[in-house]
């Protein structure tokens, strides 16, 4: 725990920060999501801007298994160091909501092993490694959809995801909605599989932000690409 990293920076010296940081009523907001941690986000990511880039040092915090320890990690690593099996092993401990989030759009998203990734998890028997898969599917579909089955996306989505857990069905529903906005040819398809299964249609949202609901946010989101 007292190991020094080359700048100066302990294990210890950041966990006794982020204690110090420890707010009750943003834990009691955070836990409310799943996160057991009390730290506001904004004073968590000015100590890893403080901290900038280290990566042992990110590798020794996401080892104590303390959630805001992990978060900061996941802003003072570098991606590309970690290897396959490595990137693996720390998804499966990811199961936290928040570090789950980070860890998968802020490093596996940034790594050479994401597409290798995205393939194994797509269809692991653990929802929350599948949700993985899902989420750099849907980052596949918006940013290289080349070689990507839509229609066999959707056909997986219409029959999995009105039962799914939570977090998957989540992922499987951001997957349907960014294939009805990207893909007129597939749009009105997308629409109906969200009508018919109802996932998310009453989900509560904030007024001025869109509803997850897919036929919802496909038409909102076109709406706005129609309106530039």
């Amino acid at each position: 725990m007292a190991e020094t990293t080359a700048v100066g920076t302990t294990v210890g010296e950041v966990v006794a920060e982020l204690a110090a940081l420890e707010d009750p009523k943003a834990r009691a907001v955070n836990e409310k999501h799943g996160d057991d941690h009390g730290v506001n986000l904004g004073k968590l990511r000015a100590l890893a801007k403080r901290l900038k880039t280290q990566h042992e040092l990110s590798r020794q915090l996401w080892a104590t298994g303390d959630t805001a320890a992990r978060l900061v990690a996941l802003l003072i690593c570098r991606p590309k160091e970690f290897g396959r099996d490595e990137l693996d092993a720390m998804l499966r401990q990811a199961r936290i909501p928040k570090v789950n989030d980070w860890f998968v759009n802020y490093v596996v998203k940034k790594s050479v092993h994401a597409e290798e990734l995205r393939t194994a998890w797509f269809d692991d028997p653990d929802p929350v490694v599948a949700s993985a898969g899902w989420a750099l599917t849907s980052e596949r579909v918006v940013k290289r959809p080349e070689g990507i089955d839509l229609d066999g996306l959707l056909s997986l989505i219409e029959a999995r995801m009105k039962d799914a857990p939570d977090r998957l069905q989540w992922a499987m529903n951001t997957c349907l909605a960014q294939i009805g906005i990207e893909f007129p040819e597939h749009r009105a398809r997308a629409i109906d599989i969200g009508e018919r299964l109802e996932v998310l249609k009453y989900y509560p949202t904030p007024p001025n932000c869109t509803s997850p609901f897919a036929p919802i946010w496909i038409g909102e989101m076109v709406r706005r690409q129609q309106a530039v």
